[in-house]
């Protein structure tokens, strides 16, 4: 009985475990669960770059090749680089936005300022003509000097107009000038008419064209003249002064004779005015 008594070896809890080793295999033989690196090299595992470096050594346990991975951190994320068209974008938006709102303002302002002074065009009429010298030269050149006497109407209630230095009339016949004269720089206050006196000379180059013209047109008794008025001026909204502009008149007359020393009757009378900044 005690021949046949085993003594079994304590077994320690505690003490970590043996390793395991794996069975010698003799030369010129392979295991069944081991690959050879040519074998690996033949089905391409392993054989790249990355492959060689993270490779776990042979014969370790599942748990063992898991901590022998080496774990690469992965690249923090960069941030977005804000793109320079968004903030063009932003910067055009904002430039149209108040661009919008100047021109808002600006027709908000003039419209209160027309349904507070109703603004009216001036008008003019012309009372008389008279020619006091109309010749030729002996350089074959016209002189012409005539006297007109016109009424300068300003129908407004609130405004005035200020007529400035410079401010021409002349006399026209078929596109040629015959003469012309300078207005007067007067005040014209708050539904005023102003009669004007103005002398008007000139001298035409192609005189005798011209005479012969004016001659063949007086035997009809009807002489087309065209009067022309070029005034710069500024108007007065209440104590404000505002900047200069144009008065463009123009004023179709049809005259019975053009007989020197004579007031000429004026058989039509048709005017029109525009204002030119």
């Amino acid at each position: 009985m005690a021949d046949h008594q085993r003594i079994h070896p304590a077994v320690d809890v505690e003490a970590p475990p043996s390793p395991i080793v794996l069975p010698m295999v003799p030369h010129g033989h392979q295991s069944s669960s081991t690959i050879t690196q040519k074998e690996m090299k033949e089905k391409g595992i392993g054989t790249s770059p990355v492959d060689q470096q993270h490779r776990p050594p042979l014969g370790l346990r599942p748990s063992q090749v898991a901590r022998a991975i080496p774990v690469i951190p992965a690249e923090p994320k960069q941030p977005e680089k804000r793109s320079s068209s968004s903030s063009c974008c932003r910067c055009i938006c904002w430039a149209l936005s108040i661009l919008l709102l100047v021109l808002i303002i600006i027709g908000a302002t003039g419209g209160i300022l027309y349904l507070i002074f109703r603004p009216k065009l001036p008008s003019y009429s012309v009372n008389s003509l008279k020619i006091s010298d109309l010749r030729l030269n002996l350089d074959m050149s016209l002189y012409a000097k005539f006297d007109v006497k016109i009424t300068a109407n300003n129908p407004n209630k609130k405004i005035g107009i200020y007529y400035e230095q410079g401010g021409r009339l002349s006399v026209w016949y078929t596109n040629m000038r015959l003469c012309e004269g300078a207005l007067p720089k007067f005040y014209q206050g708050h539904q005023n008419k102003t009669v004007l006196n103005v002398a008007l000379t000139g001298q035409n180059q192609y005189g005798n064209t011209l005479m012969n013209a004016l001659q063949q047109q007086q035997q009809t008794g009807s002489i087309p003249l065209d009067l022309k008025v070029d005034a710069p001026v500024a108007i007065q909204l209440g104590t404000l002064k505002l900047r200069k502009v144009r008065i463009l008149g123009q004023c179709l007359l049809v005259a019975d004779s053009l007989t020197a020393n004579n007031f000429i009757s004026i058989k039509a009378n048709n005017c029109r005015f525009r204002l030119k900044p």
